[in-house]
């Protein structure tokens, strides 16, 4: 059984920063694709940032300089380190795994809630 699990999310104010992390199980998990994913109120899930088996990082536009992605492959932990966070970075943040020719693998979300 497949298991994606997130935490790290809260409360924080503009300007401060998070660490999201998602363990996962069930998956051979140094052979995926990681992704962190965001959703917020009346939007579609969008990218946030991807790292792949071989390390190869992508990052949306509005996340470039100010979040990172990073893996450890010996935890089955992928993170997203946020800094210098915005009120509009407030969503839910999901973790995926994906693989080619595997079905993806989604996390059940972590609240981030950036405001004064």
């Amino acid at each position: 059984q497949v298991q994606l699990v997130e935490s790290g999310g809260g409360l924080v104010q503009p300007g401060g920063s998070l660490r999201l992390s998602c363990a996962a199980s069930g998956i051979i998990f140094s052979i995926y694709s990681m992704g962190w994913y965001r959703q917020a109120p009346v939007k579609q899930r969008e990218l946030v940032a991807t790292i792949s088996s071989g390390n190869i990082i992508n990052y949306a536009d509005s996340v470039k300089g100010r979040f990172t992605i990073s893996r450890d492959n010996a935890k089955n932990t992928v993170y997203l380190q946020m800094n210098s966070l915005k009120p509009e970075d407030t969503a839910i943040y999901y973790c995926l795994a994906q693989k080619f020719l595997s079905p993806d693998y989604w996390g059940q979300g972590t609240q981030v809630t950036v405001s004064s």
